[in-house]
């Protein structure tokens, strides 16, 4: 089913265009060596993920600050793996991992190849509940900067997704109107409730290969996305 009248994508960006996982993973194994925090990578990734998933949902509701979020996980995992690291070296790693994470470029399969395919039908944006200063760092370390014609950071707008106006600002930005704008995202609640709610259609990149009910639009691929487009 093709989708008719859409003029502007937005596109979410972490674990939907850039790899989050695997970038994130090379930033640890970076800053773990430069500091001699002597646990295997594997072993910390197993702990730190569900733990900085949850921080990323506290986060978007309002629960934690960045600053909570950046020890908060980092400790939080250490401890988790009974590891005594002092708040001075979880504040210097979480600084760290910040600078190193957005130096680290690969994109999700498809990712580049559907930029390609889209560029000169649609006006691209990205929407992002991400980090302003990582967010741009990573979009040009990895080279699709240019696809891009706005970019919508939570920390601009003052609201995460899924709140409105983080939409209606990113539609204010585009000069598009919302009825011929497009969300795509790895987030059910926050890329695709969020936009649905505002009158926006949405497609789910699913990510985690979760069972979500088929009354959602989704792909599993980013290449899925030709057949709607």
């Amino acid at each position: 089913m093709k989708f008719s009248n859409i003029r502007h994508i937005f596109f979410d960006l972490d674990h939907t265009l850039w790899d989050f996982d695997k970038n994130s993973g090379l930033a640890f194994n970076s800053i773990f060596q430069k500091h001699k925090i002597m646990v295997p990578l594997e072993d910390f990734l197993k702990i730190y993920t569900p733990i900085n998933e949850n921080y990323w949902k506290l986060y978007r509701e309002d629960k934690v600050t960045k600053e909570d979020l950046r020890y908060g996980r980092l400790k939080e995992s250490f401890d988790g793996l009974n590891i005594n690291v002092t708040d001075t070296q979880i504040d210097l790693l979480s600084v760290d991992y910040i600078d190193h994470l957005p130096n680290h470029n690969h994109l999700l399969e498809g990712a580049l190849e559907i930029l390609d395919y889209l560029r000169s039908s649609y006006k691209l944006h990205i929407i992002t509940n991400g980090f302003k200063e990582v967010q741009h760092k990573k979009l040009e370390s990895s080279g699709i900067l240019k696809y891009f014609t706005t970019i919508t950071t939570s920390e601009d707008v003052g609201v995460k997704k899924p709140h409105p106006r983080i939409f209606e600002t990113a539609l204010a930005n585009a000069e598009a109107n919302v009825d011929e704008s497009l969300m795509i995202g790895d987030n059910l609640e926050a890329d695709i409730l969020g936009a649905q709610k505002l009158g926006m259609r949405a497609i789910l990149y699913n990510y985690y290969k979760n069972d979500f009910s088929k009354e959602f639009h989704q792909v599993l691929e980013m290449r899925e996305l030709i057949k709607f487009l």
